[in-house]
């Protein structure tokens, strides 16, 4: 803890560290709190992970321009009174840089807190899930006037699941390895829906479908809400910022938000899909939404409800095929109960489509 503690200092010059401790369970990097001497609240140090996130300096100018941008449209064009929605700040070295690279390679960032602020461990009630809704569409359309061109894509072909069958395709080629039962249950869903996983992209490829700014991971744990008012206040972990389409951040959204039983239930044949919580979050989103969306937007939403749990059941299982070398584990075999929790979800997913749809007909109206 003695190095994490010297880059903490290099971005809080004026007042003396006195507490640092790891928060959060990302996958992906290392997070802590700061707590300082001074009146300052404390803040957010980060050591990205630079296997994943090879132009980490492209990450952060992605993230510069993201939350400035959004800034500058909450200025002037203000939230109803009583809400807030805010962007953290990047702090700077002295220096003047707004990251630290090691001895070692390590990356480093700092950002400001939101105050009076809780990340979102799970989706509690319907209530709850209109407000990430809510927070998701209004990110969107106030990020929407940003040309995709100034955006960095800084995980090409990121969510294009095709791209992933491909690369596990590889890994097995050829391996005769013997499978254990749930190896072999996960490769008999990927073969299940195979047929259906460019949907998304073809549509793109015929311009039903574009490319629009997107935040890439928007699962509930990337939504602060207000400790007093239980309303979303900020969407955060800005790294995978990049072109794309909004159905993959709806997706992804409702993935995570639809799961009661959570990413790592104890049985993953528990898992289920949530309708009455999908509703919710829905009708939030498209409370902002439906300013941008298009009839080819909803045509495609179901599409990516299924693909995307899919799609992440893919790589978390090629992750634990080629030993745990992307996603962070806690313990063997985690990736692969990853990856069958995805599964099982996708499968709940179709199952409700009828329900689904239904819901979407509903939501957008005449």
């Amino acid at each position: 803890m003695s190095a994490v503690w010297q880059v903490a200092e290099r971005f809080s010059p004026r007042a003396a560290v006195v507490a640092i401790h790891e928060v959060g369970r990302g996958n992906v990097h290392d997070t802590y709190r700061v707590s300082l001497d001074s009146e300052d609240p404390p803040f957010i140090l980060q050591r990205l992970n630079t296997r994943v996130f090879p132009n980490a300096r492209e990450v952060m100018e992605n993230i510069v321009l993201v939350t400035g941008h959004v800034r500058r449209r909450l200025q002037t064009c203000p939230l109803p009174q009583g809400r807030r929605f805010e962007m953290p700040r990047l702090l700077v070295t002295p220096d003047g840089l707004d990251h630290w690279v090691g001895e070692d390679g390590s990356f480093w960032r700092a950002m400001t807190s939101i105050e009076g602020a809780r990340p979102l461990d799970a989706v509690e009630d319907e209530t709850q899930g209109e407000e990430v809704g809510w927070a998701l569409g209004l990110f969107h359309r106030l990020i929407a006037d940003i040309p995709v061109e100034r955006l960095h894509d800084t995980l090409p072909g990121f969510h294009e699941t095709p791209r992933y069958l491909a690369r596990l395709d590889n890994l097995l080629d050829g391996s005769d390895s013997p499978r254990s039962p749930e190896e072999s249950r996960c490769l008999q869903y990927i073969e299940r829906w195979r047929g259906g996983t460019a949907v998304l992209e073809d549509a793109k490829k015929k311009g039903r479908l574009s490319r629009r700014p997107i935040h890439g991971d928007p699962k509930a744990a990337n939504f602060l809400m207000d400790s007093a008012t239980r309303r979303a206040v900020s969407l955060i972990d800005l790294d995978t910022v990049k072109p794309g389409l909004v159905q993959y951040d709806i997706g992804d959204c409702l993935r995570s938000c639809c799961n009661r039983q959570g990413e790592d239930p104890p049985l993953w044949e528990s898992v289920d899909f949530d309708t009455e919580l999908c509703r919710a979050v829905l009708k939030g989103y498209l409370g902002e939404g439906r300013t941008f969306f298009t009839a080819a937007d909803y045509e495609h939403v179901y599409d990516a409800m299924r693909l995307i749990p899919y799609e992440l059941g893919v790589r978390f299982f090629s992750d634990h095929l080629e030993g745990d070398v992307y996603f962070k584990v806690r313990y063997p075999g985690h990736n692969l109960a990853r990856a069958l929790v995805q599964f099982r979800l996708a499968e709940r997913v179709e199952s409700r489509r009828r329900r689904i749809l239904m819901i979407l007909r509903e939501l957008r109206g005449p």
